[in-house]
């Protein structure tokens, strides 16, 4: 089994590429924020963790964490946000390396994608085999978010300055996918890269 990271700038269309991947190849997807989600969950590793740092005021009525309550509580207190981050992106890598082990025994997959906008910054050029970016030039991002999501461009603006550079991309990834045209051009050029991806399996 190969494992591939999957990396890029909001809007770059990571989510197309990863659906065109699942369900054109043996493979499996894990998205870094699902699982981020999922260890919030009630008797998951980052539940009481969580409400010992916030307080139980970021819970509903079903003692579930509320993910408005606790982005209320956090944004408005960046060394609030920045314990939390402290807190979680460990136990969401700890969560997806298990995962990957899981996966690797049962061998049944040609390969492992693994997405999440921090691979680079959470080191997870260590785990993985190589990393892929997903391009797509800011003016098309900046469209993308503004159409699809409705996002204002000063918001918009004030992600992409929190986020790496194309030229830091670049440098730690592998292999780049431009995004910028056609998802059939973009497909095309997946393909072309899995045929060496899966030829290396051989």
């Amino acid at each position: 089994m190969r494992t591939i990271g999957i990396t890029g700038g909001v809007g770059g269309g990571k989510s197309q590429i990863l659906a065109y991947l699942k369900g054109h190849y043996n493979c499996e997807v894990i998205l870094a924020d699902e699982v981020a989600h999922r260890i919030k969950e009630p008797g998951e590793r980052c539940y009481v963790p969580l409400i010992e740092l916030l307080g139980e005021e970021i819970l509903a009525a079903d003692k579930k964490i509320d993910k408005g309550k606790m982005a209320e509580k956090i944004f408005q207190d960046k060394a609030l946000l920045e314990q939390v981050n402290r807190l979680m992106h460990p136990m969401v890598k700890e969560y997806i390396l298990e995962e990957k082990e899981r996966l690797e025994k049962e061998s049944h997959i040609d390969v492992l994608f693994i997405e999440a906008a921090l691979l680079i910054e959470d080191g997870y050029g260590d785990v993985v085999d190589e990393l892929w970016y997903i391009y797509a030039s800011e003016e098309d991002r900046l469209h993308r978010l503004k159409t699809s999501r409705e996002y204002s461009e000063e918001k918009i603006k004030a992600i992409f300055r929190q986020q790496l550079s194309e030229e830091e991309f670049r440098k730690h990834c592998r292999v780049v996918i431009d995004n910028s045209g056609s998802l059939e051009d973009a497909y095309g050029q997946i393909s072309n890269y899995m045929k060496r991806v899966l030829g290396e399996l051989l």
